[in-house]
C-alpha cells in the first residue's frame, strides 16, 4: 500500500501546523526582549501538563519507535522495563533530585557540578555532554527516523534516507532555533498527543490484522498464545538476549544506573523541570510523565512482538508476502528496526499512513529540538559565557544559543548517515553510552547526598570509572552490559569515597549540601499518585514475570 498524495497532504498540514504553532507560542511581548531565561527556561513558566507531555515528547523518539519496537522483535516484552522502571526512577527524581535542583536555582546540569564541585570538572562535563548529544543523541534520532520514512514512503533501500534526514533537521530547526525552549515545550503538547493517537492506530490495526479472523481482542490473544516466550519481563539465563536484558538486574542491578542517569541528570530531559513555576509544578509534571511511561510499551513493543509473530509464522500458514525479505539484510541476518515501519507501510490505510507518519515525525522532531535546545544551553551557558564572554547581553546570548544549535545540527546531520544498519539501534545506544554514564551517576550521587565528597575524588573518579568500564568489557570476564554498568558504579562511588576520606582529613566539603527533610517533603497529589502507580508497576510485574 503506496503513500499516496491525501497521506502527503495530511502530512504537509503537520508538518505546516507545527512549524507555526511553534512560532506563534514563542512570540515575544510587546516591548519585551527575550533574554536567556526566556530562551533557554521558558521563562520558567510551565505549568505540570506542559512539563509532563514535555518530558514524554522529549524522550519518545525513532529510538523508541524504531529501535525499541525492533527490540521487541528481537527480545519481547522484557525491553518494556526500560519504560515501566523509569516511571518509578522518575518518581525518584521528583522527590529527591529535583528540590535540590530548583533550590540552587540552575540552568543547566553542568551548573550544578560547578556549584558542588568546581568549574573545571563543570568544563569537562559540558564539553562531554555537547559531544555526546551531537555525535549520538542527534545524529542516531536522525538515522532511524531517515531509515523509517524511507521505508514507510520509499522502497526501503536506503535511497531516501539523506533527504528524510535533511527534511527532520529542517522542521526541528524552523521552530526551536528561533523561539527556544517556549517553542519546544508548548509544542511538545500537541507532539505528544499526536504521537500517542498515531502509536494506538498502529498498534490496534496491526492486532487486528495479525490473525485472519481479525479483531484487536482476538490478535491479542493470538500473540500471546503463539509467542509465550516473548511475554517474560525478566530474561533468564539461557535466553539468546541475555546479555542485552540480564534477568533481575532489571529491577535491582544495571538498569537503574541507565534510568537513573537518563532522567535526573540528562540536560535535554531535566530542563523543563528546571523551568516550572514552582517545584510543585515540577513535580506534578514529573508525575504526569511517569503515569504516560506506562502506556508507552503498548504503543511500540507490541507492534514489535505482531511483526515476530507475522514473520516467525511456520510455512503453510497464513503470512503477509514479503515480510521475510522485508526483515532480512543483504548478506544474511534480521534487520530487526525495520518491524515499526514495515508495519506502518504493510497495514495502515491511506489517509491514516500520513497521520501515522505525523505522529512518527512528531516523535522524532520533538526530541531533536529539545536535544537542539540543550546543547545550545550548556554551550552557550557553560562554555561560551564563562569563557568567551563573562560580559555578554542578554541578546547576545540568545544569538550565540541559536547559532549554537544551527551548527549542531548542521554536524549531525553530516555524521548520521555515517552509522549504518545496526540490528538493534536502541541497545546499541543504551550499552556505549553505559561505558561513560556509571561514572558521571557515581559523581552525582556522592555530591548529591555525601557531603565528604571532594572535588579531587569526583574527577579522579569520573576519569577512572571509564578505564573500569571498558575493563569489565573484556569478553573473558563474561559480564553483561548492564552488570558492567552496576559494578562501574559501584567500584566509581567506593574510589570517590576512598579519596575522599584519604585527602580530606575527614570534615565536610566546604561545598557540600546540606539536606534537611522539609527538603524532601512533597504534596499529598505527588504522594497518592506515586503510591498508585507503584501499585500497577507491581500487579504489571506479578503478570508478565
Amino acid at each position: 500500500m503506496n503513500f499516496a498524495t491525501l497521506d502527503f497532504i495530511v502530512f504537509a498540514i503537520y508538518i505546516l501546523g507545527i512549524i507555526l504553532l511553534g512560532l506563534w507560542v514563542s512570540r515575544t511581548k510587546k516591548d519585551h526582549e527575550r533574554n536567556s531565561e526566556d530562551y533557554f527556561l521558558a521563562g520558567k513558566t510551565l505549568p505540570w501538563w506542559a512539563i509532563g507531555a514535555s518530558l514524554i515528547a522529549a524522550n519518545i523518539s525513532a529510538e523508541q519507535f524504531i529501535g525499541m519496537s525492533g527490540s521487541g522483535f528481537a527480545i519481547g516484552l522484557a525491553i518494556a522495563s526500560y519504560e515501566w522502571m523509569a516511571a518509578l526512577t522518575l518518581i525518584i527524581v521528583g522527590k529527591f533530585f529535583l528540590p535540590i535542583f530548583i533550590e540552587k536555582g540552575l540552568y543547566t546540569i553542568p551548573e550544578f557540578i560547578e556549584k558542588r564541585f568546581s568549574t573545571n570538572l563543570k568544563t569537562i562535563l559540558a564539553v562531554f555532554w555537547v559531544a555526546l548529544f551531537i555525535f549520538v543523541n542527534l545524529t542516531s534520532v536522525m538515522f532511524l527516523g531517515g531509515k523509517a520514512i524511507d521505508t514507510i514512503i520509499g522502497t526501503g533501500d536506503g535511497s531516501l534516507i539523506i533527504y528524510a534526514i535533511i527534511g527532520l533537521a529542517f522542521i526541528a530547526a524552523a521552530y526551536s532555533l528561533w523561539g527556544g525552549l517556549s517553542a519546544v515545550a508548548w509544542t511538545d503538547i500537541v507532539q505528544v498527543a499526536l504521537l500517542t493517537l498515531g502509536g494506538l492506530i498502529t498498534t490496534i490495526i496491526a492486532l487486528n490484522y495479525v490473525t485472519p479472523e481479525g479483531g484487536v481482542i482476538h490478535g491479542f490473544s493470538h500473540i500471546l498464545n503463539t509467542a509465550g516466550e516473548k511475554f517474560h519481563m525478566i530474561l533468564k539465563p539461557d535466553n539468546p538476549q541475555y546479555f542485552n536484558l540480564p534477568g533481575i538486574a532489571v529491577l535491582i542491578g544495571g538498569m537503574w544506573v541507565a534510568n537513573l542517569y537518563y532522567w535526573g541528570f540528562n540536560q535535554y530531559i531535566i530542563q523543563r523541570t528546571l523551568a516550572a513555576k514552582s517545584l510543585r509544578e515540577g513535580q506534578r509534571g514529573i508525575l504526569f510523565a511517569a503515569f504516560l511511561k506506562l502506556i508507552i510499551p503498548v504503543l511500540v513493543v507490541i507492534p514489535g512482538i505482531v511483526a515476530y509473530v507475522l514473520f516467525a509464522q511456520p510455512e503453510g500458514t497464513t503470512i503477509i508476502p514479503g515480510i521475510k525479505e522485508a526483515f532480512l539484510k543483504t548478506g544474511g541476518g534480521i534487520n530487526y528496526d525495520k518491524a515499526y515501519p514495515w508495519l506502518i507501510r504493510t497495514f495502515i490505510p491511506i489517509g491514516l499512513k500520513g497521520l501515522v507518519l505525523a505522529a512518527l515525525t512528531a516523535a522524532i522532531v520533538s526530541s531533536l529540538a529539545s536535544m537542539l535546545n540543550s546543547t545550545s544551553t550548556i554551550f552557550t551557558m557553560d562554555i561560551y559565557k564563562p569563557y568567551f564572554a563573562k560580559n555578554a547581553s542578554e541578546k547576545r546570548l540568545v544569538k550565540v544559543g541559536r547559532i549554537t544549535a544551527g551548527v549542531a545540527l548542521i554536524i549531525a546531520v553530516v555524521f548520521a548517515p555515517l552509522l549504518g544498519n545496526i540490528p538493534q539501534m536502541f541497545q546499541y545506544i543504551q550499552e556505549y553510552t553505559g561505558l561513560v554514564s556509571p561514572g558521571i551517576l557515581g559523581v552525582f550521587l556522592m555530591g548529591l547526598f555525601w557531603k565528604k565528597t571532594t572535588n579531587k575524588a569526583a574527577i579522579i573518579g569520573v576519569v577512572l570509572s571509564i578505564v573500569v568500564a571498558f575493563i569489565l568489557k573484556i569478553p573473558a570476564i563474561g559480564l553483561a552490559w548492564m552488570d558492567q554498568m552496576m559494578y562501574t558504579l559501584l567500584i566509581t562511588m567506593v574510589i570517590i569515597a576512598g579519596i575522599s576520606l584519604t585527602t580530606s582529613d575527614d570534615i565536610d566539603d566546604p561545598k557540600g549540601i546540606p539536606l534537611t527533610s522539609k527538603m524532601f517533603k512533597t504534596g499529598q497529589v505527588f504522594n497518592i499518585g506515586s503510591y498508585i502507580l507503584m501499585t500497577i508497576l507491581a500487579v504489571l510485574y506479578a503478570v508478565f514475570w
